[in-house]
């Protein structure tokens, strides 16, 4: 990469699963019970690093960067579907890790990705904790991320311009004084040539807004066992002003999981972690000692 300046930020150690030829890159930071925090497009793991330092204290936090993600490897030739990250992340928690009592914290398409993983190994799952996210079909989407699921633009405006990884911290952080040269060196960093932007492009490929799209059949088939988390102690965190998961969004997950603990965060946007983590942690430790 070519600044790395985000390294203050985001002291962790890294650890590696080969997947065949390829890394896939992970935190593991602390002991304890498993908090497993799983990302969206286009971030990766240093979008939690402030939750990773947070929540540390007694606790393992184990956060994947999605193969084509972060500091995992980018294959330009790789089928970057939502089936394939469900079945990385089956590998690295139940095969290599062995985690258990999980709980699930999901962002962007991390709840897809997770949601994924709960519906095939429920049993694991604890606890969940959504931020602005979903897990279900809806024809819903900016008119700005349609334009980049087009042929011929959609490369242009991703793998030319970076306009997905550089258009988000226009869009989705709304204290822009937080956008220092070190916070967007960590956004923008791993994805400083085009070929390292690959998988931005075929995560938007591969919303499921119709029944062509290879993730449609994986979503319908969360959205109809989804149901059977309801059960489980969630919390909702939600940036009320996000351009992509909007109140539909929130008002669909407040019917999935109506006992849900909700805190709607009316200054934060997409990237509420970005803006409201100072928040966040203590509404998360709240939650985990009210459900031991």
């Amino acid at each position: 990469m070519s600044g790395e300046r985000f390294r203050a930020l985001y002291p962790f150690r890294p650890n590696i699963l080969k997947l065949g030829s390829l890394d896939y890159h992970y935190l593991d930071e602390g002991e304890g019970e498993p908090l497993l925090m799983l990302h969206g497009n286009p971030t990766w793991s240093f979008y939690f690093r402030d939750l990773v330092r947070g929540l540390g204290g007694g606790r393992r936090v184990v956060v994947p960067d999605h193969i084509g993600c972060g500091l995992s490897s980018k294959p330009w030739n790789y089928p970057y579907t939502l089936a394939t990250h469900i079945d990385n992340l089956e590998h690295l928690v139940v095969h290599h890790l062995d985690l258990k009592e999980i709980t699930l914290v999901v962002h962007d398409w991390g709840g897809a990705i997770g949601m994924g993983l709960a519906v095939r190994r429920p049993e694991l799952i604890k606890r969940l904790v959504l931020f602005n996210t979903a897990a279900f079909l809806s024809t819903r989407i900016p008119m700005s991320i349609d334009l980049c699921r087009r042929p011929l633009l959609g490369p242009l405006a991703i793998l030319g311009f970076n306009a997905f990884a550089r258009g988000a911290l226009v869009r989705a952080v709304m204290k822009k004084d937080r956008l220092t040269p070190e916070v967007r060196s960590g956004y923008l960093d791993p994805y400083d040539s085009p070929r390292k932007r690959i998988a931005h492009l075929r995560f938007v490929q591969d919303i499921p807004v119709t029944d062509d799209v290879a993730s449609y059949n994986v979503v319908a088939n969360i959205e109809s066992k989804i149901g059977q988390l309801a059960g489980r102690p969630s919390l909702i965190i939600w940036g009320k002003r996000d351009f992509c998961f909007n109140d539909h969004f929130l008002k669909r997950w407040r019917e999935i999981l109506p006992a849900a603990e909700v805190h709607e965060v009316e200054d934060a946007g997409h990237y509420v972690v970005e803006d409201a983590h100072e928040r966040i942690v203590p509404w998360i430790e709240e939650f985990l000692a009210r459900h031991p």
